[in-house]
């Protein structure tokens, strides 16, 4: 049996709603405590990108290897500054979800605005739903169209 066109149509709007609005589980265990090593030298951070869970406290020990090197986290006002060969730490609770970026605070030389890292705290939801919408668009496009 065939539907109207006007019902496939609002049944794939609404499950675009539905992909889109509703709140997707979440599958993060208890809080742990994470510590990074990060070694900084003209004009990188390694490791360049974290990953870590909604109310884990993280510990950041900041490494420079050659010239004096600073770590800013954006979102967190947290900011630490190490000298050649010494290490820094940062300690906070990861209580903001989302991509924060990292940045050198210390002039180190010509490259210093590239010098970046980016922290992420939680899943890449949005990832997820673009995922599922392109799904249910390629999906939804053949069953509309078989009408």
């Amino acid at each position: 049996m065939n539907s109207p066109l006007w019902l496939r149509w609002l049944i794939l709007a609404v499950l675009v709603m539905v992909i889109w609005l509703v709140p997707m589980p979440s599958f993060v265990g208890a809080p742990t405590e994470r510590v990074f090593k990060i070694q900084a030298s003209q004009f990188q951070y390694l490791p360049a990108e974290l990953t870590v869970n909604p109310g884990d406290k993280v510990t950041i020990e900041l490494t420079a290897t050659d010239v004096v090197h600073g770590l800013s986290m954006d979102g967190y006002n947290l900011e630490t500054t190490a000298d050649p060969g010494q290490t820094a730490r940062l300690t906070f609770t990861a209580d903001k979800e989302g991509s924060f970026r990292f940045r050198c605070t210390v002039t180190c030389g010509n490259l210093h605005p590239f010098m970046i890292g980016k922290l992420h705290v939680g899943q890449n939801m949005l990832l997820w739903r673009g995922m599922a919408l392109a799904v249910l668009a390629l999906l939804g496009g053949a069953w509309v169209l078989k009408a």
